[in-house]
């Protein structure tokens, strides 16, 4: 498990973290940064001179892409050398994820085979598997996919009716069921899937194309994301080897909720990459259309959006990569244990299960309105396919559902938190934590973001007294009262991405001084006042509820006086972030 001084998974609750404690973006050096270059030189090259082909599912053009991006080595970045990737890194594998995101539909097909469609058989697969499979999936030459969900059971995963049933001889299983939604379905050459053996033992399979009794369905037609493939695997007593099942029979699940884990901070990260296409291409227009004389970008009200969207992709951001850098430290103080010994892994890849999903519906949820302000901004021009906001606001909407849906992240991430609290795993402090202490670098010892810092010791508290109100309140029943759950999900949420903005922006004045981090302190001063009105908000709704069901809430009324507080003019630093984007012409921090 992770070592004695790393961050245990929910710790923001009840530790103190230090700004030198988290990675940002900042951070990167020159090796990182030739990643993002590599990228971006080959979306802008490659990919995005053929996206109209891309779009129309020109699969054959998908394939040869996928295989240039081999070459490059942006397949590889989780793989180990000796399988023939460059990895494996994790923070390079999410540089590469974000700045898929001009590719479009394109990106979706090589993230989903790269993540989904790799990590499965990277941190599951015995040494004959990877052998066998890996040098193929990083070089390009195969396609990688992931079949989990079928016709009766998505978010209810364990209630699949696919079948395994071992032939006579003890050579293979006889699959038989039928998966869909499955991402490059119709691209794929190697498949993980899932089926029970015998009835009830959830087990993981390597399943080629090629193999007898496996064929794809025919192409969804969809909202978005329509150069991707999407198909159903049909399983019609497909002879899948022993030698394929992945990890144990019996034990599948271990693989699918933990790659789904890291599939939920990929997913992250992309988000930020649309959210700053979307942003970008906004301002772009709102520079060069004019009405009443002026470019609209000079107007209040557009001003607000191209703010608000520019703080929380900072957000987003300082959370996404806080939480990349705590699973790839995870995975680095492990070793080779966590890469080359599924049951290591198996112990390993849960720890910030929490903290995956929070990440995966603030981010997905932050696109979600970035891309529709986008749309706003642009107008008509926002409606219409020829413009990059169009498509980014039809494909961003299944990331609220990729991956675990937001509703049953938001349950994981009550179920996680309450169940730590419980086992006494978090001890956190019954007076909260400690704000943060800011750098005394302002005019005459000012410290910048004190104000902040004590909002979301605020926030903290309010999180921790809700959380116990509601275990006190339902006990074990706590899981099936879903509106509380989503609330407390809701608050922990905002604890987490106040305090990473935060961090972040005390990290940059530390670093690099006050002046050069304004455009970080003006939006954690305007993201924590919104914050914790939301954190306020979530706690007025739980109240009644708990109450109503027995919980003693005496304390209400000091709890709500915490969360009361005076906000500050946001309108001048609203306009200050807008107009530097402006400037900038896209995301500026």
């Amino acid at each position: 498990m992770p070592s004695e001084t790393a961050k245990k998974s929910g710790s923001f609750l009840a530790e103190e973290t230090q700004p030198g404690d988290i990675l940002t973006i900042e951070d990167l050096g020159e090796a990182h940064k030739m990643i993002v270059s590599t990228t971006e030189d080959f979306v802008n090259n490659e990919v995005r001179p053929h996206l109209a082909q891309l779009e129309h599912k020109d699969f054959a053009l998908s394939r040869h892409l996928i295989r240039q991006a081999g070459e490059l080595g942006l397949l590889g970045a989780d793989v180990s050398e000796e399988y023939g990737g460059s990895g494996p890194d994790l923070i390079a594998s999410l540089l590469i994820d974000e700045h898929l995101a001009g590719a479009a539909s394109f990106g979706v097909t090589m993230n989903d085979h790269v993540g989904i469609g790799t990590l499965p058989l990277v941190f599951f697969g015995n040494e004959s598997q990877k052998q066998k499979y890996l040098p193929a999936l990083a070089s390009g030459t195969s396609i990688g996919a992931y079949a989990l969900t079928e016709p009766k059971a998505g978010t209810d995963a364990l209630s699949i009716e696919t079948r395994a049933t071992l032939t006579t001889d003890g050579s293979c299983y006889r699959l038989n069921g039928t998966k869909q939604f499955v991402t490059n379905g119709g691209l794929a050459d190697v498949v993980f899937t899932y089926a029970k053996v015998d009835g009830d033992k959830f087990t993981a399979f390597i399943v080629e194309r090629g193999f007898d009794g496996v064929s794809v369905g025919p192409e969804e037609k969809k909202m978005g994301i329509r150069g991707t493939s999407t198909t159903s695997l049909v399983l019609d007593d497909a002879l899948v080897p022993v030698d394929n099942v992945l990890f144990e029979v019996g034990r599948g699940h271990l693989v699918a909720f933990n790659i789904l884990n890291l599939a939920r901070l990929k997913l992250g990260v992309g988000c930020i990459g649309m959210s700053k296409l979307a942003l970008q291409s906004s301002v772009t227009h709102a520079k060069e259309r004019v009405q009443f004389g002026r470019p609209i970008c000079d107007f209040g009200l557009i001003k607000h959006k191209i703010a608000e969207m520019a703080i929380r992709t900072y957000v987003a951001e300082s959370m996404a990569y806080r939480i990349g850098g705590l699973v790839h430290d995870l995975l680095t103080s492990a070793g080779q244990d966590a890469y080359s010994n599924a049951k290591q892994a198996a112990r390993y890849l849960p720890e910030y299960a929490i903290e995956c999903s929070m990440n995966k519906v603030y981010c997905s949820e932050a696109l979600a309105y970035v891309a529709d302000e986008a749309v706003q901004i642009c107008g008509g021009y926002g409606y219409i396919e020829e413009y990059p906001v169009e498509t980014i606001y039809r494909d961003c909407r299944i990331y609220r559902i990729f991956e675990g849906t937001n509703e049953i992240n938001r349950l994981v991430t009550t179920r996680w938190l309450v169940a730590k609290l419980l086992k006494k795993e978090l001890a956190v402090p019954e007076q909260g934590l400690k704000p943060p202490e800011g750098p005394t670098t302002g005019a005459g010892g000012r410290q910048p973001l004190r104000r902040e810092s004590e909002l979301l010791s605020r926030a903290r508290r309010a999180f921790v007294w809700a959380a116990n109100a509601a275990v006190q309140a339902y006990g074990d029943g706590l899981d099936e009262e879903q509106e509380v759950c989503g609330l407390l999900a809701d608050m922990a949420t905002e604890v987490y991405a106040m305090e990473s903005g935060l961090l972040r922006a005390i990290k940059s004045i530390e670093s690099v001084g006050e002046e050069r981090s304004a455009a970080k302190i003006d939006m954690v001063t305007v993201y924590a006042d919104a914050s914790m009105a939301r954190v306020a908000d979530c706690l007025r709704q739980l109240v009644p509820p708990v109450a109503a069901a027995g919980a003693d809430t005496s304390g209400k009324d000091d709890i709500m006086r915490l969360a009361h507080f005076a906000p500050i003019n946001a309108v001048p630093l609203r306009r200050r972030l807008a107009d530097l984007v402006v400037s900038r012409e896209g995301y500026a921090c």
